[in-house]
């Protein structure tokens, strides 16, 4: 998330949990499922700082008729599988690029555990997120709607109280939502509670107490400051936000509640500062990296912000080497995420709990990476690099090794979920879900769902007042939006198989075909 040292300081989280180091060794891909059914036992009281509690009754249930309060209400839908009501583990990431993941087409980055998940559910090749930043992003797919619909169009504007969610429909459904991150990660004050049953972390470690790296201060425009990159860490700082976080998922699962459960895990990593300890860092060979293509090979138009921030960067001072080394840290912090990810699996198997829990893979934004010479995310951005999602949703009997190329978006997950808990759907929203698509790609059918895939950014010239300011090392980024807000200006990007259209509302429209601009600056998916 963008604001990620606010993250960090101010929280306390309880329930003792002794955390160790991170592990020493890479963890082996997951297991296949071994078939043992879960031995329900009466769960331990568990409290955790933030604990929701009763919020009266629920506003909705599986038989609820058509009430004045719900105008869009949409009864349930079969899931089709043994289970009506499977439960659901959603494992995000921040700031993963699609072509980060072995299982997406990239050779070079390590990563056997998202692989082997792939190879047990669907893997989504065509599915693209609505926002590029942070809060837009999830803001539009926990509610299923667009931004420019809902007006989540900035960093600080979450969900509030009175706007309806899919963690909310979920727990009005009869689902214990248990939400491992901080109150207000992307809720507004006073909404978590209404959302979820619990939040936090289950350890007693301190969130300010986390220890983080620092950059330069003393030369706040130095070349590795401007590329948000710290290198290799101590082992000392391994037990930060997503390895508590771990930990706490791990724990959680040895005694989870009796009715279903939906478990959220929001990590931060692969978000810069590009940084990660041993083994993760010296994973990747740097010689082995691909070098990104320079800015002159991109075609068609060129949006101002490229030259702009690599000229305010100084980014030109970084060669093929320097992108090498950024690269291989990125993909060291991948890594390190792909092994959080198999210890949860492996755990979920170990607890008989794969047959009876679905699990969805998923981010909530990309990363240039050196793309065109470029750095980070840009809020008008809009490239495949920054939006094209890698959805992997397995488990609970859904289907196999199955590759889904039809459009989606991730406004899709509301509906997708909604379905997957047989759950009335009780507010409007855009998506269309995906469980009828997976069971028939599972057939070898194929099921037509989106003729194009959305992403918008950027703002109005007047909306200049509502924009970010941020300090080191955002500080660049947040001043040219006020001083040149055109740079950051509104831009609509539309997609099909064949065709990528651009709208940009201060510049030049663009138009690329998704099969033969084969040299548009790695835009064109790896899949093709």
């Amino acid at each position: 998330m963008h604001l990620w040292p606010a993250r960090l300081y101010g929280l306390v989280l309880a329930l003792p949990l002794t955390v160790a180091g991170a592990p020493s060794s890479i963890t082996e891909p997951v297991s296949s499922p071994t078939g043992k059914q879960h031995e329900t036992t009466e769960p331990s009281q568990t409290t955790v700082t933030g604990y929701a509690g009763p919020i009266g009754e629920a506003a909705s249930v599986v038989n609820d008729p058509p009430t004045p309060e719900h105008p869009y209400y949409v009864p349930a839908k079969p899931n089709g599988l043994e289970v009506e009501k499977p439960n659901m583990i959603l494992f995000m990431p921040d700031q993963l690029r699609y072509d980060a993941v072995g299982a997406f087409g990239n050779e070079v980055a390590k990563t056997p555990n998202i692989d082997a998940f792939a190879k047990e559910g669907t893997r989504f090749t065509n599915c693209f997120l609505q926002a590029s930043t942070c809060s837009q992003s999830r803001c539009s797919m926990f509610t299923g709607q667009y931004p420019h619909v809902s007006g989540h169009r900035t960093l600080l504007n979450l969900l509030k109280p009175w706007e309806p969610n899919v963690f909310r429909s979920l727990r009005e459904g009869g689902y214990h939502v248990a939400y491992l991150a901080p109150r207000g990660d992307f809720y507004a004050e006073n909404a978590t509670e209404l959302g979820v049953n619990e939040y936090g972390f289950l350890t007693d470690q301190t969130l300010p107490d986390f220890p983080r790296g620092g950059f330069d201060m003393e030369d706040k425009n130095s070349l590795w400051n401007r590329l948000f990159y710290l290198g290799e860490r101590n082992a000392s700082m391994a037990v930060d936000y997503d390895e508590v976080l771990t930990k706490g998922a791990l724990q959680w699962l040895e005694n989870p509640p009796e009715e279903p459960w939906v478990l959220f895990l929001p990590l931060v990593f692969p978000h810069l500062p590009f940084m990660v300890e041993e083994p993760w860092f010296s994973l990747h060979d740097r010689s082995k990296m691909p070098i990104p293509p320079p800015p002159e090979e991109r075609t068609g138009y060129t949006p101002r912000f490229y030259e702009t921030l690599r000229e305010q960067y100084g980014l030109e001072r970084a060669n093929a080497s320097v992108w090498q080394e950024v690269m291989a840290t990125y993909y060291g912090m991948v890594s390190r995420v792909d092994d959080q990810f198999g210890r949860v699996m492996n755990k979920t198997k170990d607890q008989g709990l794969w047959n009876q829990t679905v699990t969805l893979f998923y981010t909530d934004h990309g990363e240039f990476l050196g793309d065109s010479y470029m750095i980070e995310k840009w809020p008008s951005g809009v490239s495949e690099n920054l939006v094209h999602e890698p959805l992997i949703i397995g488990g609970a009997g859904l289907p196999e090794n199955v590759v889904y190329e039809e459009m989606a978006e991730m406004i899709d997950l509301v509906p997708t979920l909604l379905q997957l808990g047989t759950v009335n759907e009780t507010y409007a929203h855009y998506g269309k879900s995906l469980v009828d698509a997976m069971h028939a790609a599972g057939r070898g059918e194929v099921l037509p769902h989106r003729d194009m895939a959305y992403t918008e950014g950027g703002f109005l010239l007047s909306d200049e007042p509502l924009l970010e300011q941020s300090p080191f090392p955002y500080d660049i980024k947040a001043s040219l939006q006020h001083n040149d807000t055109a740079l950051v200006g509104k831009a609509l990007r539309m997609r099909n198989k064949e065709w990528t259209y651009v709208y940009r509302l201060y510049e030049p429209d663009e138009l690329y075909s998704r099969l033969s601009d084969t040299s548009n600056y790695l835009e064109v998916d790896s899949s093709i």
